[in-house]
């Protein structure tokens, strides 16, 4: 009785395979890495926007006493 399980486990398991197969198909082609990467041209430094300004840099830092007027 044994043997017939076995049979009947493997029966399923090649039939559930194959409709995986019929239904799925392969899988499709790796996708190169030279076409998921795009290189773009880095924009000039400008140095009026990362030059450091004491006299502003206040402004960009964030201060809850300074928020509050303390």
């Amino acid at each position: 009785m044994s043997t017939v399980n076995t049979t009947n486990s493997e029966n399923t398991t090649d039939s559930a395979a194959a409709a995986r197969h019929e239904r799925f198909g392969k899988l499709p082609e790796r996708v190169p890495y030279q076409d998921m990467v795009e290189v773009k041209p880095t924009s000039p430094k400008e140095s009026a926007r990362d030059a450091y300004d004491p006299e502003g840099s206040w402004m960009s830092f964030s201060c809850l006493a300074a928020d509050l007027g303390l």
